[in-house]
């Protein structure tokens, strides 16, 4: 990430940053934070969030905190915290020892609001929620003052000294600040800061039954910690005001600013957290890290590396509003990143038997075969040739169209790496008039890196031996969803919008040897046919399973 500063100058938030820093409104140094809620899995829009609070943080030498948002026991566990760890730091925006719990704050913020409520700037509310959304009003129409707004001081801190004291049922009180009913931001009509909830906290147990919300902690954590800027998605951009409202009725010196940057989208691609919940429980895909799923977990068992992914965002840019992306855009990311790294290797999806009928019977022989030909520093392998092979199925045309510069009946062609053969009879099924088999020649004198100049062909093709074939599955992935809409409610039944093929588990795929050493997340570029990695969740010793990243051809169109 050398260039990561340098791109970061025609930022418009470092920009408005460098405005603002012109007043020296801070006497510490610059401090941006990542907040993820531990309820779920990071995806490829929280990668933009990370990247933007990272950057701003390195580009004024300052500092980059995790804060897990664990301020609502219901949902989160501490899987998805380790997850959002371990994703963060492969992703390589690794915060070091600022590593922070929201829930490690809970005195702080309990005494905040006791400090609110002794100023007559919350009380205890003891309307329903649906009542509070009812008095709450509409974007025309002002809220109206709840009934218990005008409770004495003394009586709303001995309500909420039992409500945090496990008195009253869930969800009969909350705590609501005092700011404006009639406010045109509906954020400002007296906001829930504190309900009652009763459940294990996976970090704190039953110490607490009363949590704060997230627009009350948020401004609090970030004063709490030092932070400077809290650089949020657009979404927040109507809760800035109650934000600046918390800090300021709190006196919070040199309070945090928070500012907004647009959100990510990508065309095809679902990151709502509730719709990949749905997804997950529902079976309709293999996890959280389902390589069809755009989860960081996903992508990278799909094959994705961090340097594309930050390639991808740093493609994007800098973006103010909600901005959606071509996934082919990561796509091509991909590729560059991986076009000069990875070893290239013959594989053959689906087998067609060829006998060189006039290849010596018990001979063998290994090819010398460079292993990338857009870099020669990654050298070369030896493959072993023999009479029996295999290529692939398409690779042959009994009736060859126009254009056609692959084997056919009597015409010639290149094995990759190895000689000239030609077709000379095709065997078929008697039954079901399938071609089973090729019988061809070779000419010993075309053997490649001889400097054979007799004559040339038009098509190289790809091959593997039958005698030395090694075994894979093969999973070839396309969009997981069709073009039709995303189900409404929760638990939506999502079997019409799930693209059929967008899985194609190829059983009887045959590599050349060089793949059996392949390790877990290892990447691959199969001759002709994509980027693939070894799936880390199902290869095993015995059992070889490749997941195709991206097919070779770029259909990014940066116009």
């Amino acid at each position: 990430m050398e260039n990561e500063n340098e791109r970061s100058n025609d930022h418009f938030l470092v920009k408005l940053i460098d405005e603002e820093l012109e007043a020296k409104p801070f006497g510490r140094e610059m401090c941006t934070r990542f907040p993820p809620e531990p309820n779920g899995y990071l995806h490829i829009g929280s990668a933009y969030a990370i990247h933007t609070n990272y950057s701003v943080a390195r580009k004024y030498n300052g500092t980059f905190h995790l804060r897990f948002d664990d301020t609502n026991p219901l949902k989160e566990d501490i899987e998805y915290v380790n997850a959002i760890i371990e994703d963060i730091k492969w992703l390589g925006y690794d915060s070091g020892p600022h590593i922070y719990y929201g829930s490690d704050y809970s005195d702080e913020i309990y005494n905040a609001a006791v400090a609110l409520i002794k100023r007559g700037k919350a009380y205890v509310c003891d309307l329903t929620p649906e009542e509070v959304t009812e008095y709450r009003g509409t974007l025309t129409e002002p809220g109206k003052d709840s009934p218990y707004r005008n409770r004495s001081v003394d009586e709303n801190l001995e309500l909420f000294a039992d409500m945090k004291n496990g008195v009253y049922p869930a969800a009969s009180k909350v705590v609501r600040a005092k700011i404006d009913m009639s406010s045109p931001n509906i954020n400002l009509r007296d906001p829930v800061i504190y309900r009652i909830v009763y459940a294990e906290h996976y970090r704190t147990g039953s110490q607490w039954c009363i949590y704060p919300m997230y627009d009350f902690a948020h401004p609090i954590q970030d004063a709490i910690e030092g932070i400077t800027y809290s650089l949020c998605s657009i979404e927040f951009k109507d809760h800035r005001p109650l934000y600046e409202w918390v800090l300021k009725e709190l006196a919070i010196p040199e309070p945090p600013r928070q500012r907004e940057f647009g959100r990510l989208s990508l065309t095809g691609v679902v990151t709502s957290k509730r719709f990949l919940r749905q997804l997950v429980e529902g079976g309709y895909v293999d996890g959280w890290d389902d390589p069809r799923l755009p989860t960081l977990r996903g992508l990278r068992r799909r094959g994705f590396t961090p340097d594309s992914i930050r390639r991808f965002i740093d493609e994007i840019g800098s973006i103010r509003t909600q901005s959606t992306v071509d996934i082919s855009l990561l796509d091509h990311c991909l590729r560059q990143d991986l076009k000069y790294k990875t070893v290239s290797v013959m594989t053959v999806l689906k087998p067609l038997k060829v006998v060189i009928t006039n290849y010596p019977d018990d001979a063998a022989e290994l090819l010398t075969i460079e292993n990338n030909s857009e870099n020669e520093a990654l050298g070369t392998r030896e493959v072993p040739f023999s009479k029996t092979i295999y290529i692939e199925r398409d690779d042959f045309s009994e009736q060859p169209p126009k254009g056609f510069h692959r084997l056919s009946p009597n015409a010639e062609v290149r094995l990759k790496g190895a000689y000239f053969i030609k077709c000379e009879e095709v065997i078929k099924d008697p039954a079901t008039g399938e071609i089973t088999e090729l019988r061809c020649t070779y000419d010993p004198l075309t053997k490649s890196g001889t400097g054979f100049t007799g004559r040339k062909v038009k098509g190289t093709i790809h091959w593997v031996s039958a005698d030395h074939a090694v075994k894979a599955y093969i999973h070839l992935y396309e969009k997981l969803l069709l073009d039709t809409s995303i189900p409404e409610e929760d638990g939506g039944d999502w079997t019409d919008s799930i693209n059929p093929d967008s899985l194609v588990i190829v059983k009887d795929a045959l590599m050349e040897p060089a793949a059996r050493h392949a390790r877990p997340e290892q990447r691959l570029q199969f001759f002709r046919h994509g980027y693939f990695t070894a799936d880390k969740k199902h290869t095993t010793g015995g059992r070889l399973v490749f997941n195709r990243i991206v097919p070779l051809k770029d259909t990014w169109n940066r116009k």
